[in-house]
């Protein structure tokens, strides 16, 4: 074991990376032919740097033998074989030059200038030209290379002579402008498909806080770019950034890949892994990770999701779920079956054939991994570990179980391609010649060619691109190794997940297990509450508020109800519908307030009953008459009955019916009413100007028709131009109110301010009566009707203002009935009393008796009045009966007497029975 441990760096430092001799040495593997393709492959994973100082212009060693690249290689050289050994170019036969890049720009532009070097040049000079057109250079076309930041570099200096590139591998998106790259082509697709699946990967597993590592060169800048814009696209955050060095020598690799797991230990919440790096950077990542316990779910590029040797990393079930994106493969059958032949193939003119048998003689005794390491030259010390049960499959068949078939397919088909562009070429032309055309004219053939592969005819398109589809690969432990399977394919066109079948695609849903979010999910019933983070994911998760709702998890906004007839309460999943509510019959307040309207009409009919039983006695004929009575009684059912309109659903005849109902009625009432106050008044009034103006005033019939009439105008203009109507009221959060709307407030106002008026009217005379005797002072029981109205209404104005909702109807039933109650009680009640319990004073002497005395007190009253205004004028002025003897214009019992500074005042001499008949003469009045 201690000779292998010697012998691995004496080959690696000899024959395995031997230095640049001479051009030829430049060469790694050639074939003649009578066209020549180029290829460039980075055989191995770096190039050794000098130590020395000062550094001079020499292309140094190369170290870190990479299998699968050196499959390529083969692929490439099995391909051409094929082709000349078809009929695919009748007579015609490709040789190739391939070259490692070493995965270093440096050493592929190196290739490069030799590609440009004009044909059958002994120094392999590269000729300044203005005009390439007829210019041959030693190649038609070049295969490669491995990595898009080497392909930047070479397809810019390629397409000085505009020789055609065909990449199976670079997938980076910038390569798709033709303006910058107009010689590029590539059988894969653009990265800007595998980021849009990554995307699209994520957000169907429902991630949002993810880690990106990437390499520190142009394909990983612009992946990390391009991957940024889908995320976003997908609302998925990218947590955080690690870029490490592109290149293996680089002194602050290692500090940058510690640098790395730390933070993915750090960040806890971050559960998966976008990782865009080459297969020996994610293997120094991976060892790495393993050692620190790290376990996520990681996404891989193309570049190595099918990395055989990195899945057989020791203990790489520890860092979790791997799932990957991969170039859909072909059948390469053929190619499996020119493997099992490649011992056979001399190696005179194929270095990286010779190198590989030497290291498969130093390394043939390891396990598979070591076997592995010990070829690529990754870790020397894994080489001293357990040599026991050891597999024929590393020895016999080491090469085809680490084929990565989409590599290994789009390089057959990149030579292919140009392949088909070259017969296109040699259709009418002599191709053994090497001048017969040139490379210009092949890009052109080459942008037309069609390739039939698996029978499906695929092509370049205007990018350069072909849009073959992706397998997206799980890796998973089989029998106590990591197996690479296909779980699904992703459509670019469609960007759509294909599955074979229910149990890949349970595999699939199976991911959403693992949560990567940067907060909780919002429940429906929540939404999401952006927090000082700049990113967009991280939020608190609130509550919808009231009248909002959300349905679905992790909503940006709670959708807001219709207000009008929805409402939802806070942390709400869905909007209710409003309850519609009005006063109903079933109403506790309602029924009181119908008890009070029925007791009111039961008041009514008895106050009829009773006055029409006592129809011809003193109190009924001085209440006006039974006529005017059972008017009034009347109005007051009517105004009784009109509550009943204010109660249950809202109809527009109710709406209607209502007030003009009520206010008709009430203005009968206090009509016929101001009718009686009048008359009253008049009969018992001694001021004989007043007596001459309630004479004229005093039309019953023309004034009550009047009176209401006004009112039923006002109510008809009312309905007819502002109509109330039925309407729902909104306010309350979560009821709908059906209530009447006036239509016009300003109607409504004159209706109940021209019922104010009359009844103020009404007050007044009654008022002026109150003095009547105690039998006929109905005038004062009157002042109080019209007082407990006026109260009634002066408080219902506020109340009415500032109530709301479904009692709103039953402010105003209220008012109606204080109001109605308070003019009926005052102006019925108290001869409702002398009839039935005074009944003693209910007839015609005691009436007499009462106008009598109240008529001499009256007379009396008068005089004394006269007296005081003449005392008052003179201090020597006589009593007024002395003044009435002495002057001789005394005439028919009638004196005059001047009061100065008055008119002359006329009086009224009383004879001796004046008082009993004016007693008569009230009463006849009555």
């Amino acid at each position: 074991m201690a000779f292998v441990s010697f012998l691995i760096p004496f080959v690696i430092g000899t024959d395995i990376a031997l230095s640049c001799q001479n051009t030829d040495d430049f060469v790694g593997a050639s074939s003649p032919g009578d066209i020549v393709i180029g290829g460039l492959f980075a055989v191995h994973s770096e190039m050794l740097h000098p130590e020395e100082y000062p550094i001079k212009p020499v292309i140094q060693n190369c170290a870190g033998f990479e299998i699968q690249i050196f499959l390529q290689t083969l692929a490439m050289i099995h391909a051409i074989e094929t082709i000349n050994n078809s009929t695919l170019l009748s007579g015609v036969t490709l040789g190739y030059e391939i070259y490692d890049t070493c995965a270093e720009v440096t050493k592929a532009m190196a290739s490069a200038l030799r590609f440009l070097a004009k044909f059958n040049s002994s120094k392999d000079v590269v000729e300044f030209k203005c005009n390439y057109s007829d210019y041959v250079p030693r190649i038609k076309a070049v295969t490669g290379a491995s990595y898009s930041e080497v392909s930047m570099a070479v397809s810019r200096l390629l397409a000085l002579q505009l020789i055609p590139q065909v990449s199976p591998a670079s997938s980076a998106e910038i390569l798709s402008d033709k303006i910058r790259f107009p010689s590029f082509f590539r059988t894969i697709p653009s990265d800007f498909h595998q980021t849009r699946a990554m995307a699209h990967l994520i957000c169907e597993s429902g991630w949002n806080w993810i880690g990106v590592i990437a390499t520190d060169d142009d394909n990983g800048r612009f992946a990390v770019e391009s991957f940024g814009v889908q995320a976003m696209a997908n609302n998925v955050c990218i947590a955080f950034k690690e870029m490490l060095p592109a290149y293996l020598s680089d002194n602050t690799f290692h500090t940058k890949v510690d640098h790395a797991v730390e933070k993915i230990v750090k960040e806890t919440r971050v559960n998966v892994i976008v990782v865009f790096m080459r297969q020996f950077h994610v293997l120094k990542l991976f060892k790495k990770a393993i050692e620190r316990n790290v376990k996520k779910i990681w996404i891989a590029s193309d570049n190595w999701s099918a990395a055989v040797k990195i899945s057989t990393i020791p203990n790489i079930r520890q860092l979790g779920t791997i799932v990957g994106f991969g170039f859909k493969s072909g059948d390469i059958s053929t190619f499996q079956d020119f493997l099992r032949n490649l011992h056979k193939k001399p190696t005179d003119n194929n270095k990286f054939l010779h190198e590989y048998i030497m290291l498969l003689s130093v390394c043939a005794h390891l396990e598979y991994h070591d076997f592995q390491t010990c070829i690529s030259n990754q870790s020397q010390d894994d080489l001293l570990q357990n040599v026991e049960n050891k597999h024929q499959i590393w020895r016999d068949d080491f090469l085809n179980a680490n084929i990565e078939p989409g590599f290994i397919h789009s390089t057959i088909l990149a030579v292919y391609a140009i392949a088909h562009a070259i017969k296109g070429q040699c259709k009418d032309r002599n191709c053994k010649d090497p001048s017969a055309f040139t490379p210009w004219e092949l890009l052109e053939e080459l942008k037309k060619v069609t390739v039939i592969d698996d029978d499906k005819e695929i092509k370049f398109d205007s990018n350069g691109d072909m849009s073959t589809s992706y397998d997206v690969l799980l890796w998973k432990e089989v029998d106590g190794h990591m197996e690479i399977t296909i779980m699904a394919e992703y459509d670019p066109e469609k960007g759509d997940f294909v599955f074979e079948d229910e149990e890949k695609k349970k595999e699939f849903l199976d991911l959403k297990k693992v949560q990567s979010t940067c907060s909780q999910h919002c429940r429906p019933g929540q939404m999401k509450k952006v927090t000082e983070s700049p990113h967009t994911c991280c939020y608190e998760c609130v509550y919808c508020p009231e009248n909002h709702y959300s349905n679905q998890t992790d909503m940006d906004d709670c959708y807001r109800c219709n207000n009008k007839t929805y409402w939802a309460p806070v942390n709400s999943t869905t909007c209710y519908r409003k309850t519609i509510h009005f006063l109903a019959w079933t109403d506790w307040f309602a029924i009181f307030l119908l008890l009070l309207s029925a007791v009111g009409v039961v008041l009514v009919l008895s106050i009829s009953v009773i006055f029409t039983k006592n129809l011809n006695t003193p109190v009924v004929k001085a209440s006006g008459g039974l006529t005017v009575c059972y008017i009034i009684l009347f109005s007051h059912f009517l105004i009784f009955l009109s509550t009943v309109f204010f109660i249950d659903e809202p109809t527009e005849f109710k709406c209607k019916t209502r007030q003009a109902l009520f206010g008709i009625s009430f203005a009968l009432c206090i009509s016929c009413i101001l009718i009686k106050s009048l008359k009253i008044l008049l009969a018992f009034s001694f001021d004989p100007k007043l007596q001459n103006f309630l004479k004229c005033v005093y039309k019953p019939v023309p004034t009550v028709v009047t009176c209401t009439g006004i009112q039923v105008v006002i109510c008809t203009f009312w309905l007819i131009f502002r109509t109330p109507f039925v309407k729902q009221n909104f306010s309350i959060p979560r009821e709908i109110i059906l209530e009447c709307n006036e239509g016009s407030i300003v109607a409504f106002g004159i209706m109940l301010g021209y019922i104010a008026a009359l009844a103020f009217i009404c007050f007044i005379f009654a008022f002026k009566g109150r003095k009547l005797p105690e039998n006929y002072n109905e005038a004062k029981f009157i002042t109080f009707g019209m007082l407990i109205y006026f109260i009634a209404w002066i408080v219902f104005i506020p109340v009415y203002a500032t109530t709301f909702g479904k009692y709103l109807p039953a402010v105003e039933i209220i008012v109606v009935l204080i109001s109605n109650y308070g003019i009926l009680c005052c102006t019925f009640l108290p001869k409702c009393y002398i009839i039935i319990y005074k009944q003693e004073t209910n007839t015609k002497s005691a009436f007499l008796k009462m106008i009598y005395t109240y008529s001499s007190k009256s007379a009396g009253s008068i005089a004394v009045s006269q007296i005081s205004l003449d005392s008052k004028s003179s201090s020597s002025r006589a009593t007024i009966s002395d003044s009435c003897k002495s002057e001789k214009n005394s005439v028919n019992g009638n004196c005059h007497f001047q009061v100065p500074g008055q008119r002359l005042i006329k009086g009224k001499v009383l004879p001796k029975d004046t008082a009993r008949t004016m007693a008569r003469k009230r009463l006849s009045s009555i």
